[in-house]
């Protein structure tokens, strides 16, 4: 994901495929056997995440629970944002997407550009 480690983007993984608040040992065990890390490390990816402003967090008892603080696609909507406004030219990046897309990827532009014409 734009703007995450690799780490960070696992750890959002998990959280986007947990459907309630997770704690650190939760989301240790989500990441599965392939990643063998220590709880404090992945306690300090969450934190750093939350300071990042991509998860939400509660306490419970003495420990938290994080949830995401935008939904999987806001996320690529925020980093599909970020690479447009670093491109320097929007407009000619937009372009060559455009050209670039399926015809099923095209669809589905078409009928949000008309959705957004029809809205005003």
């Amino acid at each position: 994901m734009f703007g995450l480690g690799d780490l960070e983007g696992a750890v959002m993984e998990v959280l986007w495929r947990t459907d309630h608040p997770a704690r650190v040992r939760d989301v240790l065990e989500g990441l599965g056997p392939d990643r063998p890390l220590a709880y404090t490390t992945v306690m300090t990816v969450l934190d750093n995440l939350h300071r990042k402003g991509w998860v939400h967090r509660t306490l419970d008892g003495r420990a938290y629970r994080y949830r995401p603080a935008l939904s999987r696609e806001d996320a690529t909507v925020r980093a599909l944002r970020n690479v447009l406004d670093a491109s320097g030219d929007p407009a000619a990046a937009l372009l060559r997407f455009a050209r670039s897309a399926s015809d099923q990827e095209a669809e589905v532009l078409r009928t949000a550009l008309a959705e957004k014409v029809r809205r005003g």
